[in-house]
């Protein structure tokens, strides 16, 4: 069974947003090449969650985790994302859809922030 990793963010007006999830997609795609990593966003910017979802199930994946590229859990992680999850669980019953927290929840990730705030003072 094929896995594959979503990196859902939340979308903006600016395409030039998007660069920062482009890179992080590239990234972790060349850190392991036989996940299909996607970007995914909630609103505005395509693909949308949904799409992203339909174009690997189509690419025969059968687990997929989304990992929330949110720096906390607010209203689009607590009440949006779920609502999603429930309709993709309900139109794919036999997909493995996994969702993590959102990753600022996360002490490394927290640490590698606050390393590089603390680099700006230099």
């Amino acid at each position: 069974m094929q896995r594959a990793l979503i990196l859902f963010a939340h979308g903006a007006r600016d395409p030039r947003w998007a660069a920062p999830f482009e890179k992080l997609q590239q990234i972790t795609q060349q850190a392991q090449p036989e996940l299909a990593v996607r970007n995914a966003y909630l609103e505005i910017m395509q693909p949308d969650l949904p799409t992203a979802v339909a174009q690997l199930v189509q690419e025969k994946c059968g687990d997929i985790t989304i990992v929330p590229v949110f720096l906390g859990q607010g209203g689009h992680v607590l009440r949006d994302l779920p609502l999603l999850m429930a309709d993709l669980r309900e139109q794919y019953p036999g997909l493995r859809l996994n969702q993590a927290d959102a990753v600022g929840e996360d002490a490394s990730v927290l640490q590698a922030i606050a390393q590089y705030c603390l680099r700006a003072m230099a």
